[in-house]
């Protein structure tokens, strides 16, 4: 079977794949970093997900804002699973340098050497993210399909949170599709759509098949219960295991596409191995827009633990109201179809939880950091 690399492959979404490739047959190496914010600050011992692929890959300590780092990972390797990026919306808006360093810059050096070297690489999968539709798709009663610009913070502070056009007119809301407007806006969103455009531009010129992955939101068991910056249900779950109250942006209403870490790796499979995927880009979720009330009371269910939800009309600057994914392409194409809706879902990520030792709840922390910056208002 074929040599893949997958950089990020010791995070959430690249272990899982990992472990799934090695039962396929697939002779995988991993480039990570084992950042502490994901894996703790001794992650040969105490995280999970880099545990669950120790000695199964082949595994290389490293960043890919590493030249060499890139040219050790890279020999022999006939496909490239690019995950490794700094993540989260919110943070990225005051670590700019970081977040673009390491998501442009790192996948800049990759290419570069590819496009440089001789080498065996056939395809390159990237992941890039629901971030780059930025408020996404909608219908105006007159107008037909516009791409609101985003939300003022004026109006928010008044909590007008929903999105209105330019005439003030009240928008419907509709399916993101791969040819919706791109206009992301966070600093995150601006690395995604760099590193995708970079991938399907050269790729290209240089006999390699590039496919992109435009992932909505990913949960599941295995993913970070510890990292107060992404993941909305981990970040409620710490909460609500440590009796905390939830405060919730916004009105409540804001909605994400929640789609199982399992339907993702089955997604990127289909990417590996098709060729129908080749030089496409394809969204990857469910298709179903929950809001974030529900996904706070669902989880407060499942643990049986009875906490206070309080709507606090407070929101973050770069985040979005609503995105869910129009999977019609991914279905046509690859025969992608998500098996683990929402409620679902949550059942097996709870009991997954409950399995778990108790995280400290470092919310407010990261709260903190965007307060001072001005981003949390």
């Amino acid at each position: 079977m074929k040599n893949v690399l997958i950089t990020g492959g010791a995070g959430f979404i690249g272990s899982n794949l990992s472990l799934k490739l090695i039962d396929k047959g697939y002779n995988i190496t991993v480039l990570d970093n084992l950042s502490p914010q994901i894996h703790g600050d001794t992650p040969e011992l105490t995280s999970p997900l880099y545990k669950s692929i120790k000695d199964k890959v082949t595994f290389i300590r490293g960043t890919v804002t590493s030249r060499k780092d890139w040219e050790l990972a890279l020999e022999g390797q006939n496909i490239i699973v690019h995950f490794a990026a700094e993540t989260g919306t919110g943070q990225s808006m005051y670590c700019i340098e970081k977040y673009t360093e390491v998501n442009i810059q790192g996948t800049a050096i990759m290419l570069d050497i590819l496009a440089n070297n001789q080498n065996s690489v056939e395809k390159i999968v990237i992941a890039s993210s629901r971030s780059i539709y930025g408020e996404g798709k909608y219908r105006h009663p007159e107008l037909g399909i516009v791409y609101p610009k985003h939300r003022g913070e004026e109006n928010m502070l008044a909590g007008n949170f929903d999105l209105t056009y330019a005439d003030n007119q009240k928008l419907e809301l509709l399916a993101t599709d791969e040819d919706s407007k791109i206009h992301p806006s966070s600093v995150y969103g601006i690395t995604k759509q760099n590193q995708e455009q970079m991938i399907m531009t050269v790729c290209p010129t240089i006999g390699i098949a590039p496919v992109a992955f435009r992932y909505q939101n990913v949960y599941g068991p295995g993913q970070s219960l510890s990292n107060p910056y992404t993941g909305i249900l981990s970040i409620f779950s710490t909460q609500i295991r440590n009796n905390n109250p939830i405060q919730i942006f916004e009105d409540g209403k804001e909605t994400r596409d929640f789609v199982f870490i399992d339907d993702v790796v089955s997604a990127t499979i289909l990417g590996i191995e098709k060729s129908e995927a080749n030089g496409q880009v394809f969204n990857v979720g469910t298709g179903v827009a929950t809001d974030v009330l529900e996904v706070a009371n669902s989880l407060i269910k499942a643990y049986e633990i009875d906490v206070p939800v309080t709507i606090t009309s407070k929101f973050r600057l770069g985040d979005i109201r609503h995105n869910y994914a129009d999977l019609n392409k991914i279905k046509n194409l690859l025969g992608f179809e998500p098996k683990v809706y929402f409620k679902e879902g949550i059942e097996k990520f709870s009991k997954w939880v409950l399995q778990q030792e108790i995280q400290e709840d470092k919310l407010s922390i990261s709260l903190e950091e965007m307060k001072k910056k001005g981003l949390l208002k």
